[in-house]
């Protein structure tokens, strides 16, 4: 009888416990599910508002990038205004000051010539005219602009340029990622007149697996990778490399004192 009674008293302890952690289950799962509702919504939250963040910043950097590009273009011409056009126009101006009209056979070559410089110098007019479009010419096709661009550096007479592209481009244009890659690409070649010394410029653009990849070299003075240099030439990197990861892209750099640079730039681009 004593063992009954016993056992009975334990079996009915297994089943107060029983009911004690079932009854705590069930007050803390309430608690465990609010709080993971609670957490839930609280990162949801924050990743909107960073998803957000991101799309402010990338529309500040498509801005600022416009203008940027507007900005070397009106310095282009300007420089081209003054290099090439006025000196044809001041040739021409030359050539007809010096034309005898009671000299015929004399005035007639002078005269063709003077024509002639006219007619170079409304070429290169109309060229300006494509240049003023400015981030425009960005929707011909990121090829396309990148031709423009270092056709226009290949006329000064002071580079070798060669410009390959390896790779057929999708029928859409990626009209925002074009113009970061338009403006890395003046960046980079900004930073070759400037300081690199170089006489040789070469420029590839390939797209492989949804990504695009700009190379561009030069056999300039270079600098030690160990010590990257600062002023103008750092920050011109700095910016590389900030609006490159903007697009999700990296930045490859490989240069060396006196053995010029490369740059290679992947992006994905589908």
């Amino acid at each position: 009888m004593l063992e009954l009674f016993i056992f009975y008293k334990m079996a009915n302890e297994d089943i107060r416990n029983i009911v004690i952690i079932i009854t705590l289950i069930f007050l803390i799962v309430p608690v465990f599910t609010v709080n993971y509702i609670f957490i839930y919504n609280r990162r949801k939250k924050r990743h909107i508002e960073e998803k957000a963040q991101m799309q402010l910043t990338f529309e500040e950097e498509i801005t600022k990038t416009q203008l940027e590009i507007q900005e070397q273009t009106m310095q282009t011409i300007g420089a081209d205004l003054h290099d090439n056009i006025g000196q044809l126009l001041s040739l021409t101006s030359l050539t007809l000051n010096s034309v005898e009209l009671e000299e015929s056979h004399k005035a007639h070559p002078k005269i063709n010539a003077a024509i002639d410089l006219t007619a170079k110098s409304i070429h290169e007019m109309r060229l300006l005219g494509k240049l003023l479009q400015g981030d425009q010419l960005v929707g011909l096709g990121l090829p396309e602009a990148i031709r423009y661009q270092v056709s226009w550096l290949e006329r000064t007479g002071q580079y070798e340029i060669i410009y390959s592209q390896e790779c057929e481009m999708p029928t859409e244009n990626n009209p925002n990622i074009d113009l970061i890659v338009f403006r890395i690409l003046q960046e980079i070649l900004n930073n070759i007149i400037k300081h690199a010394k170089a006489t040789r410029i070469v420029v590839k653009l390939d797209r492989k697996e949804e990504k695009l990849q700009l190379r561009i070299g030069d056999n300039g003075v270079g600098f030690d990778m160990d010590n990257l240099p600062s002023g103008n030439v750092g920050m011109g990197l700095h910016n590389i490399l900030k609006r490159a990861a903007i697009v999700g892209g990296e930045v490859v750099i490989d240069s060396g004192k006196g053995k010029g640079t490369r740059i290679d730039l992947i992006i994905p681009y589908s």
